[in-house]
């Protein structure tokens, strides 16, 4: 079973952006790279918001903070979908793979 808290969420989130972040600079188009950068910037708040908080509260259960990353969530859905397309190396699409699926467990597929 998965631990939801702040503490396993915040590496799981930082892992994400570092995987965003590789295939932006692999995308072959502004529209791809436009997309994941919208990625990127909503995980960055995310993070920026989690940073602020106490270590105190890192035992406490996760939910996304900011309205800019759950507004994302469709979007990690839809590049979990068509992840063989968006991500052009075969070690980044299944490294996103991962991830992704480990954030969207994190945040619950349907809350």
């Amino acid at each position: 079973m998965v631990c939801n808290s702040i503490s396993n969420a915040i590496p799981a989130l930082e892992g994400l952006q570092a995987g965003l972040d590789q295939a932006y600079w692999e995308a072959n188009s502004l529209d791809r790279k436009d997309f994941f950068y919208d990625l990127i910037s909503a995980l960055h708040a995310e993070l920026a918001e989690l940073g602020k908080l106490s270590v105190q509260d890192h035992d406490l259960l996760y939910e996304p903070v900011t309205e800019e990353f759950r507004a994302a969530r469709p979007k990690l859905g839809r590049l979990l979908k068509l992840i063989d397309d968006f991500a052009l190396r075969s070690t980044t699409a299944t490294r996103l793979d991962q991830l992704i699926n480990e954030v969207l467990v994190l945040i619950g597929r349907n809350a």
